[in-house]
């Protein structure tokens, strides 16, 4: 089996109107509490590994990943990770880095700011892994062909030029918003990993599955890692949860419309 994948978005920083913000005290009391269960987490390369029968990993291996990139991870985040000898990748909208997060409906009193170039290349010096959430953030199933491809070609081209090329193995598809097509077009432009939804497709390099940590997922293993009811619950509810950022692409689309007639 594939090993399981966690998603975080925010980790401290200011209150929101949303779901994705978890405390740094959550987030230290589950990556502890997962260190004292024995989980260990992977890099992409070893994740990718983890699919061939001859390579099997333990139960208790998991990628762990954070989506957008938020300039927080690097206060209440990272040096957990590093502390507990953990690893992680960050997937980064790469029109962003370094800017506020204008792709997003303000969720947040303030605009929220994301990591900088500097932050970036620091931490992958210490170990940790960068990667594509596209370009600027777009639900790529509402877009024609040409714009998915200039959305992963992209931010697949600035990653490698700024990182190397292993920054340009995998994508997480905004929102978790994925078809065939779009995937089709992810291994096109040079991805061989790419992150679904929840559901995702199984065996399917380009839709692994992912658990988002919203912010009542509390427990010391978060319900992505959990075999029980609560897991079910949990996992259903951040499906749920997922489907219903549809109304972040909606509101977005009527703002720039307003401004657009503005």
């Amino acid at each position: 089996m594939t090993p399981p994948v966690l998603c975080y978005h925010r980790v401290g920083g200011p209150a929101e109107l949303g779901v994705t913000r978890v405390s740094p005290k959550t987030f230290a009391r589950q990556m502890h509490g997962l260190a004292r269960a024995g989980w260990t987490t992977l890099t992409l390369d070893q994740f990718a590994l983890a699919g061939h029968s001859a390579l099997r990993t333990p139960h208790s291996t998991f990628l762990l990943s954070f989506d957008d990139g938020y300039e927080e991870l690097a206060e209440h985040a990272y040096p957990v990770i590093r502390d507990l000898g953990f690893t992680a990748t960050t997937f980064l909208i790469t029109d962003y880095v370094g800017r506020t997060n204008a792709w997003d409906i303000q969720y947040t009193r303030e605009p929220l700011h994301h990591l900088d170039w500097g932050a970036i290349e620091s931490w992958k010096a210490r170990g940790l892994e960068f990667a594509s959430h596209t370009a600027t953030h777009a639900r790529l199933t509402w877009l024609d062909d040409a714009r998915v491809a200039d959305e992963l070609r992209l931010s697949r081209e600035t990653l490698v030029q700024r990182l190397g090329a292993g920054a340009g193995t995998a994508v997480a598809y905004p929102f978790g918003a994925v078809a065939a097509r779009v995937a089709k077009a992810a291994g096109a432009a040079g991805y061989t990993l790419g992150f679904d939804g929840v559901q995702g497709v199984p065996g399917d390099p380009l839709r692994v599955s992912r658990v988002p940590v919203y912010v009542w997922d509390r427990g010391d293993i978060p319900c992505g890692l959990r075999d029980d009811w609560i897991g079910t619950a949990g996992r259903v509810a951040a499906y749920v949860a997922n489907r219903c950022a549809v109304g972040t692409t909606v509101m977005k689309a009527i703002s720039h419309q307003r401004t657009a007639d503005g």
